[in-house]
């Protein structure tokens, strides 16, 4: 068997930057909050954060972690997410997915991308030097390396599994409540 921790270390020690590690929170966020909370507007949030370092990595010039991993910047692009992100989660769970209609309450789709692009901020500062997620108040990043980077990577993968298998528990208990009835 694979051992996934080995598959995610040999992915992170890449220079690409590995948003799919943010989901882990994610998953266990979903599993609390259930209909409460959209992993797939929280998903597009860590897409669209990343997309300014993966622009800096590819043409080589630039701050790899800038104004997007600011709490300024991440609220723009919390508002941006969650505003594209409610239709575009809708658009994929009913077309792609096949589900039957989806609508996402504008405050899920919000609350949704500000846990996303705001843990995406506090989990890179840990790992990573050059954030100064406080900018234009100060150059501090209190978090960097409160977590190996092994540890952070480990809650992040471990929070994902725990917050899979809570889901599935709910919904199994959910559904034989139901079929009780």
């Amino acid at each position: 068997m694979v051992d996934p921790l080995v598959v995610l270390s040999l992915i992170t020690r890449s220079n690409m930057p590995f948003t799919p590690i943010h989901m882990g929170p994610g998953v266990l966020i979903k599993s609390l909050l259930q209909g409460s909370f959209s992993l797939m507007v929280f998903g597009w949030s860590q897409i669209v954060i990343d997309i300014q370092p993966l622009i800096a990595m590819i043409r080589g010039v630039g701050r790899l972690h800038g104004f997007t991993h600011t709490y300024v910047g991440a609220t723009l692009i919390a508002i941006v997410s969650a505003v594209t992100g409610k239709y575009l989660a809708q658009w994929a769970l009913i077309s792609v997915f096949e589900l039957k209609p989806v609508v996402i309450r504008w405050w899920v789709a919000f609350l949704s991308a500000f846990i996303g692009v705001y843990s995406h901020v506090v989990l890179d500062s840990i790992m990573h030097t050059d954030i100064q997620p406080l900018l234009p108040l100060s150059t501090a990043n209190d978090l960097q390396g409160i977590l190996t980077i092994s540890a952070l990577h480990k809650f992040c993968v471990y929070s994902g599994v725990a917050g899979a298998a809570i889901y599935f528990v709910i919904a199994i208990l959910t559904a034989n409540k139901t079929g009780e009835n």
